[in-house]
């Protein structure tokens, strides 16, 4: 430890699931820069591949999907012992809750709840004591939206699994989640640019803030989620004040 209660992620291993892409690779970077050995997953081979080469300092690129429970385990076991892991990988379906289609449903249940869990799951015997495991939600669990029942839905269990495995797994390793509000990211890369500025731009206004998040601000929580030793089953909102924002009228 450098100070009470906080640890040093030098020569630490950090897994970051999702780390070829917006908050997962600025979370990978962060931690290389505070001297972590890091090892990427994701699904995107090719991605990884750059990314890691980015940000060197042995960085490695070990694929994973999530959905694919053979897969999973044998990613725990290439990817060996560590000491923090971040699950950055999410999905998001959007819709009307009488009308949203089941098969979106249980694909979004199936990337970001069903699959994080099966992937800390695998993780686990590799997580040494004092260790970590870092899940994401996001605001829609607590603040709901119209529209997104689903998706408030599986934030909400994200949470819920977080606060169980603190309580089951403590002392040995602990276990966070961070809740991001609207973050310039990769996430939105396949709208048109105009769009997706308005889109920054109104939910900004609306935010004590005044401007949404960038993946820097959301991987510096994760960072200390990983190297406060007092901190577990907590939901740590990274969101412009979302919580307290002023939405719009119906």
């Amino acid at each position: 430890m450098t100070a009470l209660g906080v640890m040093d992620l030098s020569g630490k291993h950090v897994v970051v699931v999702g780390g070829g892409s917006g908050i997962g690779r600025a979370t990978a970077q962060a931690a290389a820069a505070q001297g972590a050995r890091v090892t990427l997953s994701s699904r995107n081979r090719d991605r990884l591949a750059e990314v890691a080469q980015a940000i060197g300092g042995g960085t490695a690129a070990v694929p994973l999907d999530m959905t694919d429970a053979q897969g999973v385990a044998a990613w725990a076991g290439a990817v060996g012992a560590l000491d923090h892991l971040v699950i950055s990988a999410s999905s998001a379906a959007h819709g009307p809750f009488a009308e949203m289609e089941m098969a979106a449903l249980t694909g979004m249940f199936a990337a970001k709840f069903f699959g994080p869990y099966q992937t800390a799951r695998a993780a686990l015997p590799q997580i040494g004591d004092g260790g970590s495991i870092t899940f994401f939600s996001g605001v829609l669990s607590r603040r709901p939206g119209l529209n997104c029942a689903g998706l408030g839905a599986v934030n909400g269990a994200v949470e819920g699994l977080t606060r169980a495995l603190a309580l089951e797994l403590g002392p040995a390793i602990r276990v966070n989640c961070v809740s991001p509000g609207m973050v310039r990211s990769e996430a939105y890369a396949a709208m048109p640019a105009e769009t997706r500025e308005r889109m920054y731009e109104a939910t900004g206004e609306s935010l004590p803030l005044a401007r949404v998040g960038e993946t820097d601000e959301v991987a510096e929580a994760v960072l200390f989620l990983m190297t406060n030793s007092f901190t577990t089953g907590a939901v740590l909102d990274v969101d412009g004040g979302h919580m307290v924002r002023q939405y719009a009228t119906r």
